[in-house]
C-alpha cells in the first residue's frame, strides 16, 4: 500500500463521511477532503487531483453521485468507488455505465473498504500511462458543461470558464472558437455539439456559424449583433427568435 495515495470522500451524511475518512486514514491513505455535494467535489478535484474518489450514489444537490462520477472521469480520469445503500436496478445500471472500480454496500465494513481501495489502486498503478494527446476525444477533448461553468481542454490541461464570461462561439468547420473578453480558445468540437450542451436559457444560435451569450449582447443591428463590444453576424432566419428571447430576459 502506498502512503501517498490520495482519496476524496463524497458523502452528504457527515457522520458516515467522517467514519469513512477515519477508516481510510487508519489504513494509511491521505483523505484530500470530505465533500457533501457533487458540484463541490468537482471543484475540489480540480484543485487537489485525488487518485481515487469514493462516492455515495445518492447525493443531494444538482449532481448525484453518478453524474459526479461522469464528470470526474471525463475531466481527469479519476477512478471511482461507489458507496451505496439499497439502489434500484435502474440506478445500478446508470452507475454501472460510469465504469466504477468497485461498489461498497452500506453499512461499510472495514475489510470491504480496504479491499476495494487496494484493488482499485493496484489496477490504476499498473495500467500503462497515456499521453494527453492520445486520449480518445470523448474523454480528452469534449467540453464538460455544468450549471454555471464549462471545462475545456486547452494546451494539455483542463480550463474552467464561467458561462457568464463567454461572449460568443464561432464555428470553424469541425472546430469552434470560444471567445471571452480576454481570451480565445479553440475546441475540437463542432458547434452543434456545444449548442446541445449549453443551457438554452442563456445561449442562442444567431447564425449558422455563431452562438451568443444572450446576457452579453450590447445591441442588435439589421444584420449583426454587438456582443462584448465585438460585431457578430446574425442570420435573418434567427432574428425573430432572438428578438423574442431578448424580450424575456
Amino acid at each position: 500500500m502506498d502512503a501517498q495515495v490520495k482519496i476524496l470522500v463524497v458523502e452528504d451524511d457527515m457522520i458516515i463521511a467522517a467514519k469513512i475518512a477515519g477508516q481510510l486514514t487508519r489504513l494509511g491513505y491521505e483523505v484530500t477532503g470530505i465533500i457533501p455535494r457533487g458540484e463541490d467535489a468537482i471543484r475540489h478535484a480540480e484543485e487537489n487531483r485525488p487518485h481515487i474518489a469514493l462516492l455515495d450514489i445518492q447525493l443531494k444537490g444538482t449532481l448525484d453521485g453518478i453524474a459526479t462520477a461522469h464528470a470526474l472521469h471525463d475531466l481527469w480520469h479519476i477512478p471511482v468507488i461507489f458507496v451505496t445503500a439499497n439502489s434500484d436496478e435502474a440506478t445500478f445500471n446508470r452507475a454501472k455505465a460510469t465504469h466504477p472500480y468497485a461498489f461498497i454496500a452500506k453499512p461499510i465494513k472495514n475489510i470491504d473498504l480496504q479491499r476495494a481501495v487496494e484493488l482499485t489502486w493496484n489496477l490504476i498503478s499498473n495500467r500503462p500511462s497515456e499521453p494527453a494527446e492520445n486520449l480518445p476525444p470523448a474523454a480528452g477533448d469534449a467540453p464538460y458543461v455544468l450549471s454555471d461553468r464549462i471545462f475545456i481542454r486547452h494546451k494539455d490541461r483542463m480550463v474552467r470558464i464561467a458561462l457568464a464570461d463567454i461572449l460568443y462561439i464561432e464555428a470553424d468547420r469541425n472546430y469552434c472558437h470560444l471567445f471571452t473578453a480576454t481570451h480565445q480558445y479553440t475546441l475540437t468540437t463542432p458547434l452543434k455539439v456545444l449548442e446541445d450542451k449549453l443551457p438554452g436559457s442563456q445561449f442562442l444560435r444567431v447564425h449558422r456559424s455563431f452562438i451568443v451569450n444572450l446576457l452579453r449582447i450590447d445591441e442588435v443591428a439589421e444584420n449583426h449583433l454587438t456582443v462584448g463590444g465585438r460585431p457578430v453576424a446574425m442570420g435573418n432566419a434567427f432574428r425573430e427568435e432572438l428578438l423574442k428571447r431578448i424580450k424575456t430576459l
